[in-house]
């Protein structure tokens, strides 16, 4: 409002109009939107494919809000498949019926039904992103969630001049769908993808991709903030754009110590704030942006690929309006680590630390009340009678946590609780550590089946928990990207070889440890996080890689309600779905 406006109002005019501005930075406003789950035919790599997309788009809509905000989605069904949607990162504190994952908070929408996640998006700000969160659909259906500081707040980085999703995506020109069934049908791995995406599109380094790039155009001199998200199933990725650095500000909507990198890695799952400024100068050169992945795992179970989009300049000499891309100029690639640079990864994130400032502190727990230590990694299980399996030597591949490979129940595990109609449904005997201790990261033991079940780890509301993950050798080290949901953890320690209780915790970061809601368990190695559970539901967490969470990598906390009405989970809407 200019000078001139301002001081021909009365003002009670003015007083109602600051009034009312700084009710809506308190309280926020209703965003409302419509996703509609329906099939779509998409030309990639010169073939065609029809395939589950939200409104006909991939990546999908984006969901903007600011903190404080109310977020309200109508989720209508219009394929043949059971859908669910998951706002991956936003805390859902109390509203767990909102989370999305199939079979654990909800029953999954089924063909010709809706429902509406209704959440608040309270004390975060940042980068988060949205999925599909049943068998392998998020595959298509994803998209970014952009929340944006209360009205009045500054980033705590200088603002940049423009802000850029930059969504990693991963493609198969068959029907994933099928991919996965013939996975679990023969017990072996999965085929792998043909194709990353950057923003939908598979770029110049792919057959028959040239039209279909990602191109950032940008103006010298000028700051871009880039939200990187990983949405691809099953690949770490590493990104870097040629010729140029990028400054780390955050990660998984929590803001971090400004840190400047030529390269990043980032997990399926998370996502990663970067500013980029541009030159000062008009370089005359186009740039690719290149993402590539990082894996431990033998050759032939991961997509080995590397995608890129095009980082141009406007030509200040050219009128802005002529066409941007110039194929004449040259053109830079970056040097990407290599493949199964663990080293790397080690070092980067250990850069990562939080603000820890007045206005962002760091609420580690200093104290703990309960401590637990999984195992994460791979197994087998038997061969059915009369079949033949792919696995090793013959078998059926399974992943576990502490050697409990979790198998989903027909029915809601969250509304199984609320009502007290748990038998059957699930235990409460999940284990706290290992039953079989062994060498985790030397010469894996020779049986190497797991069991199976649907076992839940009970907390008391307000439990501050420390929880060691420990990758095992079983099949072959591989780091993990586990996603918590229903909170933020901080991740206090991290090493290699088998975690050491009596050693290892002196070395804790308990100052200003990164905080985050999804962590890579190092390749051989583990790490410690830290939580409060003050939320009380059944919250899912899982490896983010979709096939080791279909192998049964995945688990559940079940938080109780505490004593205040403020600390217990609010009744289920009238439209759960059901199963």
């Amino acid at each position: 409002m200019d000078m001139a406006t301002s001081s021909a109002l009365p003002g009670h005019v003015l007083m109602a109009a600051t009034l009312m501005l700084l009710i809506v930075q308190a309280r926020g406003i209703t965003r409302h939107y419509d996703f509609n789950v329906q099939m779509a035919n998409v030309t990639r790599l010169c073939a065609t494919k029809s395939m589950v997309t939200v409104n006909g788009q991939c990546p999908g809509p984006e969901l903007m809000a600011r903190e404080g905000d109310r977020v309200v989605v109508r989720v209508t069904n219009n394929v043949a498949h059971n859908i669910t949607l998951h706002w991956h990162g936003v805390r859902q504190v109390r509203t767990g019926w909102a989370d999305g994952p199939a079979y654990i908070t909800q029953c999954p929408i089924q063909t010709g039904q809706s429902y509406v996640y209704n959440f608040t998006v309270d004390g975060q700000r940042g980068t988060l992103w949205w999925h599909a969160h049943i068998s392998w659909l998020r595959a298509t259906a994803y998209g970014a969630v952009v929340i944006l500081p209360k009205l009045g707040v500054p980033y705590p980085f200088p603002a940049p001049h423009e802000e850029v999703p930059v969504i990693f995506g991963e493609w198969w020109t068959a029907d994933t769908e099928a991919v996965v069934s013939q996975a679990m049908q023969t017990g072996g791995g999965p085929n792998v993808s043909d194709a990353f995406t950057i923003n939908g599109l598979p770029g110049p380094l792919y057959n028959c991709s040239a039209q279909d790039t990602f191109k950032l155009k940008v103006k010298q001199g000028k700051t871009y903030m880039l939200r990187l998200i990983n949405a691809a199933l099953n690949d770490e990725l590493f990104f870097s754009i040629a010729n140029h650095t990028v400054t780390v500000v955050e990660v998984d909507a929590v803001y971090v110590k400004p840190f400047t990198v030529e390269t990043l890695v980032i997990s399926p799952g998370q996502t990663t704030n970067v500013l980029l400024t541009a030159k000062p100068y008009y370089p005359g050169a186009n740039f690719y942006m290149s993402a590539a992945p990082y894996s431990t795992a033998r050759p032939g179970t991961f997509a080995n690929t590397t995608v890129a989009g095009i980082l141009e300049y406007e030509n200040p000499s050219r009128s802005p309006s002529a066409a941007s891309f110039v194929k004449s100029l040259p053109l830079f690639k970056p040097t990407l680590p290599q493949l199964n640079d663990t080293d790397f990864v080690t070092n980067f994130t250990a850069r990562l630390r939080s603000l820890a400032s007045a206005r962002y502190p760091a609420a580690v727990p200093r104290s703990v009340d309960r401590r637990f230590f999984f195992t994460v990694g791979m197994g087998t299980l038997p061969c059915p009678a009369n079949t033949t399996c792919q696995g090793p030597n013959g078998t059926q591949m399974a992943a576990a946590v502490n050697n409990v490979s979790f198998v989903l129940p027909s029915r809601a595990l969250l509304q199984s609780h609320f009502t007290g109609l748990s038998r059957g449904v699930y235990a409460s005997d999940f284990p706290v550590t290992p039953l079989s201790p062994f060498n985790y990261t030397g010469t894996p033991p020779n049986n190497t089946n797991v069991a199976t079940g649907t076992k839940l780890l009970v907390l008391p509301f307000n439990t501050s928990v420390e929880l060691v993950m420990q990758d095992t050798s079983i099949l072959g080290a591989e780091s993990h990207p586990l996603h918590l949901h229903g909170f933020n953890f901080f991740v206090v320690g991290q090493g290699f070889g088998n975690y050491n209780p009596v050693n290892d915790p002196s070395k804790f970061n308990l100052v200003d440890p990164v905080e985050r809601n999804t962590v890579g368990v190092p390749a051989g190695g583990w790490v410690a996080i830290r939580f409060l559970a003050d939320n009380p539901g059944v919250w899912f967490m899982h490896c983010h890689l979709e096939v080791h969470m279909t192998w049964g990598l995945r688990m559940a906390w079940l938080v109780l309600d505490g004593s205040l009405p403020s600390q217990k989970l609010l009744p289920p809407p009238s439209d759960l779905p059901k199963c």
